[in-house]
C-alpha cells in the first residue's frame, strides 16, 4: 500500500485524498477575490476540512491563463496569514507556488506540501525541499501562464508529459528529497488545448502504470470541461465531479477540486458501488 510522507502526516493512498482548493487570490478563474480576506480564507478552510478535504492548497498566485506574476512579498503577505491561521488545522497543509522564496517562508511556518506548477525548477528550490520532511507535487507544463495557451504543441503528449515529470522525480531523488514525498500532475489545462487535454486524460491509467510516484489530478472548473459542457466556470461543479470520479477510477491518488463537498460523496459511492 502506497504512503505519501506529507511533512507532519503520513497519508495513506488506499484510496483517492481530495485536496481542497483555498485561493487566497483577487483573480483567480473559478473563485478570484472570494477568499482574499484572511478570515475568510480561513473560515473556508475549515469548512472544506468539515466536508472531508484530506489536504488543504493554498495559493497566493493565480496561475491561470493570461496572469501577470505576483511579486515575492506579496504573495508571501497573502499565504502566510492564512496558514498561520491553520496551525490548529487536522489536516496537510500545502502551499500552491513556483517562487522558492514563497516555499522558504510557507516551510518555516511549518507547511507540509508544496503544490509546484514549475516542478522546482526555481533556483534553488530543489535544495530546499532537501531541507524539510514536506511532500511536494511536480507538475508538468509548457510555457509560462501568460502565453501558455497561446500555441501548445506535442508530439505524442502523454509520452511528453511523463517523459518530463520522470526527469523531475530523480531529480529530486539525487538532490534527497525521498521518493515518499512526491506526487506527480500531468497538468491539465496548463500548456494544453482540448484535444491534449483530452488525449491526457485518456492516458491516465497507462501513466499511473508508468510513472514511479502516485498522480495528483485537478480539472475542477477549468476551461477543458467548459469546452466539453458549453458551461461557464459558476456552472461546472457536475462536470468537475464527474472528472474527479473518471480520475479516481483511472488511478490518481487525489484529486484538487473546488467543490470538496459534492466530490467526497460521489468517491464514497464509487467506493461502495464499483466492482471488485
Amino acid at each position: 500500500m502506497s504512503v505519501l510522507q506529507c511533512g507532519r502526516f503520513r497519508l495513506t493512498l488506499d484510496r483517492p485524498l481530495v485536496m481542497g482548493i483555498v485561493n487566497v487570490t483577487p483573480d483567480s478563474f473559478s473563485d478570484g477575490g472570494c477568499f482574499a480576506d484572511r478570515e475568510r480564507a480561513i473560515a473556508h478552510a475549515y469548512a472544506l476540512i468539515e466536508q472531508g478535504a484530506d489536504i488543504l492548497d493554498i495559493g497566493g498566485e493565480s496561475t491561470r491563463p493570461g496572469a501577470v506574476q505576483v511579486p515575492e512579498q506579496e504573495e508571501i503577505d497573502r499565504v502566510l496569514p492564512v496558514l498561520e491561521g491553520l496551525h490548529g488545522a487536522n489536516v496537510p497543509l500545502s502551499i500552491d507556488t513556483r517562487k522558492p522564496a514563497v516555499m522558504r517562508a510557507a516551510l518555516a511556518s511549518g507547511v507540509d506540501l508544496v503544490n509546484d506548477i514549475a516542478a522546482l525548477e526555481g533556483g534553488g528550490a530543489l535544495e530546499l525541499l532537501a531541507q524539510y520532511p514536506a511532500a511536494v507535487c511536480l507538475m508538468h507544463k509548457q510555457g509560462e501562464p501568460q502565453t501558455m495557451q497561446s500555441a501548445p504543441q506535442y508530439g505524442n503528449v502523454a509520452d511528453e508529459v511523463a517523459g518530463y515529470l520522470l526527469g523531475r522525480y530523480k531529480l529530486c531523488g539525487l538532490h534527497g528529497i525521498t521518493h515518499d514525498r512526491i506526487l506527480l500532475d500531468p497538468g491539465f489545462g496548463f500548456g494544453k488545448d482540448f484535444g491534449h487535454n483530452r488525449q491526457l486524460f485518456v492516458a491516465l491509467p497507462e501513466l499511473v502504470k508508468r510513472l514511479p510516484a502516485p498522480l495528483l489530478v485537478g480539472v475542477s472548473r477549468k476551461r477543458m470541461l467548459g469546452d466539453i459542457t458549453g458551461r461557464d466556470v459558476a456552472q461546472r461543479m457536475p462536470a468537475s465531479i464527474t472528472a474527479a470520479v473518471l480520475a479516481a477510477q483511472a488511478g490518481a491518488a487525489v484529486v484538487r477540486v473546488h467543490d470538496v463537498n459534492e466530490t467526497v460523496d460521489a468517491l464514497k459511492v464509487l467506493a461502495a458501488l464499483q466492482s471488485r
